[in-house]
């Protein structure tokens, strides 16, 4: 018997946005939590939450290669006292490249930093908000379009 071939549809770009309340009163590290679920780096109930370390360290350091990322990390979530799940270099790896497909940051060389220095809000109006959501939001529209005239 044959095996049956299922389609996999891969899109050229995805994003997610969520919205939560106003940030109020919220620790710093609770506030990059909130914002990683906002945008789809965490998912909500997810305990795998290394991506906030990440993002953090690299918020309050600059030029940092993957392997000063994972040693800061590492320290930040024992300082914490969060437990050591997901530390591992291909898992900081990973969220890294997470992080710059976001445009949130971005590599020299060997090391990396926050998108051209920026301050992260105009990073989201100008990478985000201005190209790749609005690219997104217009190929959409084309899917709409093109129903409209069936």
């Amino acid at each position: 018997m044959k095996k049956q071939t299922v389609s996999k549809e891969v899109p050229l770009a995805e994003i997610t946005l969520r919205k939560y309340e106003k940030p109020y009163n919220l620790k710093e590290r609770d506030l990059i939590k909130k914002l990683c679920l906002s945008i789809g780096l965490l998912q909500p109930g997810d305990s795998r939450d290394v991506v906030v370390d990440v993002f953090h360290v690299l918020l309050k350091n600059d030029n940092l290669t993957s392997a000063e990322v994972e040693e800061k990390v590492i320290a930040a979530r024992k300082t914490q006292k969060l437990p050591p799940v997901g530390i591992a270099s291909s898992n900081i790896r990973r969220h890294l490249k997470r992080l710059k497909n976001l445009f949130l940051i971005e590599n020299k060389g060997s090391s990396y930093r926050i998108t051209e220095n920026a301050k992260l809000s105009e990073i989201f109006t100008e990478k985000i908000e201005q190209y790749y959501l609005k690219t997104i939001s217009e190929r959409v529209k084309e899917y709409f379009e093109a129903l409209d005239k069936e």
